[in-house]
C-alpha cells in the first residue's frame, strides 16, 4: 500500500500524489541512494518545506515514504528486528535535511533505537538541488566508537558498494570476539542505579550477577550508573538507555536485568524502546524459584508470588509482559501468558492460596504431634548458599540436596538427629534470605516459615568465607525481625572455617560470638552439638513448652 506516513496534515492532493509516487521508485541494490531519487527528494522538500524520508530495504524497495515538518521525520513502527547478534535491521533511512549539518541526535537515536543498516541525510540547497551528504551506521564492538560518521560533498561521491558495505558490517559484527557466547545460554546485561555509596552498588550487583549464573544466563556486561534519582520512565535515563541498546548488540544480549523493582511503566518503556526480554531483581528471583521448587507446596508457593507480582503489570504492559514468558523470567508453574486478565489472575490466587492452607493446616497438625511428643525442634536458617543444607546432612548423615547455587533449598526439610543419651531432636532445613528479599516472597512463604515461629533453637549459619558477610548478617537478622523471630534462642555458626582467613573468623567470633566450624569437613560440629545439647535441654531437661 502506498501510505504516506508521519504528518501529512496540510499537503495538498497533487502532493500526495507525488509523494505516493516515491513508492514506484527503485535503487540499484549496490548504491546507498540514486542520483535522480535523491533530487527527487530535495525537489519535494523544497516545495513543501518539510523533511521528507524513506526507509529503504537491502533490494532497493522503498518500504515506507515518511514525511516530516521542517526540523525532523517521525519514524512509523518498523516491527521487530531481526534474529541474530550479528544482524542489523534490513532497513536505511535516507531523508532530506535543510540544513547542512551532520547526524543529528535524532539521527544516532534512529540508527541506535532501531539497529539500522545505516542513516543518509541529504542537504536541501536553495534551489532545491540535492547538497551535502552525510551518513552513518553503527559499528562492532571492537571500534573505538559505536557510530562511523561519513560525509561527501554531492551525492554523486557516494560510489561505495552498497551490498559489499553491509556483507562485510555484519560480517565484523559476526566475528567480534565479544560477541562468542555459550551455546543455549541466554545473554544478559546487569544495571545498577545508586545515589549512594558506590560500594553497597557494586556488592548488590555483584549478587545479581550469581543470581543470573544460578538462572542459567551468560552474564555478558554490566553497567552502573550514579544518578540523583531513578529515572521515572526508565530507571536510567534515556541517553544510558540508548548506549545499552548499542551495547546489547555489539554483546549479543538479549537480556536486561535491573538491579531493583521496576515499576510497571518503566517495565514497559523499557521493553518497547529496547526490543529485549526485561527482568528486574524479583522476576530474575522469581524465575530461580521456579527452577527449584520440587515439592506440591513449594510450587504453589512461587505461583502465587508469580501470580502477585504480575498481576499489577497485566493489564498496562501487555508487550513487555510478552517478553517475560518464556525462557529467564517466564517459566514455573507459575508462568502467566500475556492474555491473562486480572479477573482469572484473581481467582488462581484465591485458588492457590486456599490449597496453601490446606497445606499449612497439615504441617501444623505434624508441628503439634511433634510438641505433644516432647521433641525439640531446630531450624537452621541464614543468607542463602550459606551452607545450610549442607549442615543439615553433617549433623544428621543425611543426603539432602546441597548445591553451589543460591536458593538451592525451597522447601523445608526436616531430620530426626539422636544424642548418645536417648535424647531426640528434629533440624529443618529452611530457604535461604537474600538482600531486599522481595515482600511477594516473604508473603508466599510465609506459611514455610512458620516452622521457625515453633522452633525452640535457630542455628544462623553464615559464611566466614564471604567477604560480604557483616551485610548477610544484617540482612538476615532484618528479615527475622520482621517475622518477629529476633528473640528466639539463636546460635551464631560461622561455617567454611577450613577455607576462611584464621584472623578474620577470630575478629568475627569476638565480635558477635558463636561457633566456627566446617559443615564439609566436620571441623568444628562435635562443639557445635554439644552446645545444642546444652541449650536444649538443661539440667537434664527436655524443653518446656
Amino acid at each position: 500500500m502506498e501510505t504516506l506516513h508521519g504528518d501529512t496534515t496540510g499537503l495538498k492532493s497533487h502532493q500526495h500524489k507525488e509523494l505516493r509516487a516515491l513508492y514506484r521508485r527503485r535503487i540499484p541494490p549496490t548504491q546507498f541512494i540514486h542520483a535522480p531519487l535523491a533530487r527527487r527528494l530535495t525537489e519535494l522538500s523544497k516545495f513543501t518545506g518539510r523533511r521528507i524520508g524513506l526507509l529503504v530495504d537491502r533490494r532497493g524497495t522503498i518500504d515506507s515514504v515518511i514525511v516530516g515538518d521542517a526540523h525532523r521525520v517521525f519514524l512509523p513502527d518498523v516491527g521487530p528486528r531481526r534474529a541474530g547478534a550479528n544482524r542489523l535491521r534490513g532497513l536505511r533511512l535516507i531523508h532530506t535535511t535543510f540544513r547542512p549539518e551532520g547526524l543529528t541526535e535524532d539521527d544516532v537515536t534512529d540508527l541506535t533505537l532501531l539497529q539500522l543498516d545505516a542513516v543518509v541525510t541529504v542537504h536541501v540547497t536553495a534551489n532545491g538541488l540535492p547538497g551535502v551528504v552525510h551518513w552513518g551506521h553503527l559499528l562492532p564492538p571492537d571500534a573505538d566508537a559505536p557510530v562511523q560518521r561519513e560525509q561527501v560533498t554531492h551525492i554523486t561521491e557516494l560510489t561505495d558498494d552498497y551490498i559489499a558495505f553491509i556483507t562485510d558490517l555484519e560480517d565484523q559484527f559476526g566475528s567480534s570476539e565479544a560477541l562468542q557466547r555459550i551455546e543455549g545460554a541466554e545473554a544478559a546485561i546487569l544495571i545498577g542505579v545508586t545515589a549512594g555509596r558506590m560500594e553497597d552498588a557494586q556488592r548488590s550487583l555483584a549478587e545479581l550477577r550469581r543470581l543470573a549464573d544460578t538462572a542459567g544466563l551468560e552474564v555478558v556486561g554490566t553497567e552502573l550508573q550514579r544518578r540523583d534519582a531513578i529515572d521515572g520512565r526508565t530507571f536510567i535515563g534515556k541517553g544510558k538507555l540508548q548506549d545499552l541498546i548499542v551495547r546489547s548488540m555489539h554483546t549479543g544480549a538479549e537480556v536486561l536485568i535491573f538491579d531493583g523493582e521496576l515499576s510497571p511503566s518503566q517495565l514497559r518503556n523499557i521493553a518497547q524502546t529496547t526490543e529485549l526480554k526485561v527482568l528486574d531483581r524479583t522476576q530474575l528471583i522469581l524465575d530461580i524459584f521456579a527452577q527449584h521448587a520440587k515439592s506440591k507446596e513449594g510450587k504453589l508457593q512461587v505461583e502465587l508470588a508469580q501470580l502477585r507480582y504480575a498481576m499489577p503489570r497485566l493489564a498496562i504492559m501487555p508487550t513487555a509482559m510478552s517478553r517475560l514468558t518464556g525462557g529467564i523470567g517466564g517459566r514455573g508453574p507459575g508462568e502467566t501468558k500475556q492474555e491473562t486478565n486480572r479477573r482469572r489472575a484473581q481467582e488462581r490466587v484465591t485458588r492457590v492460596e486456599q490449597a496453601l492452607k490446606k497445606l499449612a493446616s497439615n504441617r501444623a497438625e505434624r508441628r503439634k504431634q511433634r510438641q505433644k511428643n516432647g521433641i525439640p525442634q531446630v531450624s537452621i536458617v541464614g543468607y542463602t548458599n550459606a551452607g545450610k543444607s549442607t549442615l543439615l546432612n553433617r549433623l544428621t548423615k543425611s543426603e539432602v540436596v546441597a548445591e553451589n547455587q543460591l536458593f538451592a533449598t525451597l522447601d523445608p526439610t526436616s531430620r530426626r538427629y539422636r544424642f548418645p543419651q536417648e535424647r531426640e531432636i528434629i533440624v529443618t532445613d529452611t530457604v535461604g534470605f537474600i538482600e531486599d528479599l522481595p515482600k511477594t516472597l516473604v508473603n508466599a512463604f510465609k506459611a514455610t516459615l512458620e516452622e521457625l515461629d515453633t522452633a525452640d533453637l535457630l542455628l544462623h549459619i553464615l559464611d566466614a568465607n564471604d567477604p560480604h558477610v557483616d551485610h548477610h548478617k544484617i540482612s538476615v537478622d532484618a528479615i527475622l525481625n520482621d517475622l518477629g523471630l529476633s528473640e528466639k534462642p539463636m546460635v551464631l555458626v560461622w561455617n567454611k572455617a577450613d577455607i576462611s582467613d584464621a584472623i578474620y573468623l577470630d575478629e568475627l567470633r569476638r565480635d558477635h560470638g558463636g561457633l566456627a566450624i566446617s559443615a564439609v569437613t566436620g571441623e568444628g560440629c562435635d562443639r557445635l552439638l554439644d552446645h545444642i545439647e546444652r541449650a536444649l535441654f538443661e539440667a537434664g531437661h527436655r524443653v518446656q513448652r
